[in-house]
């Protein structure tokens, strides 16, 4: 099985995770009127949402450059994650819309020790398939997949306080505790739905490559640049898996174009044996009328 394919039938999976998920927390919250449990579902209900656009995200992505976008769809899933955070908020504002007036008028709770069993069942799927998701997002460089295994995440982290602290509720009889849960669940909510929108946009906005992998970038066209007299305006720039690098090699003015293309093929080949769907564009100068620059690597010819 490909890259792609592995990446297409985790999303679909995810779809199904979601709704089984959904299910069990909207029976364990039915059966016991808990503001807190139904707060959790309706945190789970919006994975359901987000599941279907990162599906839908990442098989966009991953058509093929066209006349429209020569630069390929990769930045689909970016717009993804940036819906996914929207969401998020939304349900936080629904949670404190429940929450508040149960804080006056706490609701008694029914049949806790089965909804209890219930959320807790449902914890333990999220979990596992949180860290399937993670691992398998962050292999592939798939913000979309890396989103909802976040958010999944943040699912069960809540999941783990509400069931804490509705045990809590119980052995004390302050029912006061369930709906004061359900506004804790919305504020990290609303954190998890910020950030992942903030990260979003610096996607958009053509972040560059993380220092360390600029570093790695620069180690391995210095390693692989012989004949050439030095490298500078090294730029790089990451959209979802894609890494686009752009740099200047200096040659000596008496260098011949076939020379100069087969050093560009050399760093180009390497830089593609380490660095998955990497695309570079190189610009060659002679010596005798390259620029001074400071930030320039010059190398051992």
């Amino acid at each position: 099985m490909s890259a792609k394919e592995r990446i297409r039938r985790l999303a679909l999976i995810s779809i199904g995770v979601a709704l089984v998920v959904v299910a069990l927390k909207t029976w364990a919250w039915w059966i016991t009127g808990s503001v807190a449990l139904y707060s959790d579902a309706l945190e789970s209900t919006v994975n359901i949402i987000a599941a279907l656009v990162a599906w839908y995200a990442i098989r966009v992505s991953h058509m093929p450059a066209d006349d429209e976008h020569p630069f390929g769809h990769h930045k689909a899933e970016y717009l993804s994650a940036v819906l996914e955070g929207v969401l998020i908020v939304i349900a936080a504002l629904l949670i404190i819309r429940e929450a508040l007036p149960a804080l006056i008028d706490p609701p008694d709770l029914q049949q806790a020790d089965l909804g209890l069993a219930v959320s807790i069942l449902s914890t333990v799927i999220n979990g596992i398939w949180a860290w399937i998701l993670i691992r398998a997002g962050r292999e592939a460089r798939s913000p979309a997949l890396v989103a909802d295994a976040r958010h999944i995440f943040s699912d069960v982290v809540t999941s783990i306080g509400v069931v804490v602290g509705l045990l809590l509720a119980l052995a004390t009889g302050w029912l006061f505790l369930d709906p004061l849960l359900a506004l804790v669940v919305a504020a990290n909510i609303l954190w998890q739905g910020w950030k992942l929108v903030n990260e979003s946009i610096q996607g958009l906005m053509d972040r560059a490559a993380e220092p360390e992998d600029h570093d790695r970038i620069e180690r391995i066209i210095l390693g692989n640049a012989g004949g050439a007299i030095e490298i500078h305006d090294l730029k790089t720039r990451v959209a979802a898996r894609a890494t686009f690098i752009e740099f200047h090699m200096v040659v000596n003015a008496n260098t011949t174009v076939a020379v100069s293309h087969a050093i560009c093929d050399r760093i180009e080949a390497a830089l593609r044996a380490e660095i998955p769907s990497v695309r570079v564009t190189i610009h060659v100068e002679p010596d005798n009328e390259a620029k001074n620059d400071a930030s320039a690597s010059t190398l051992a010819v």
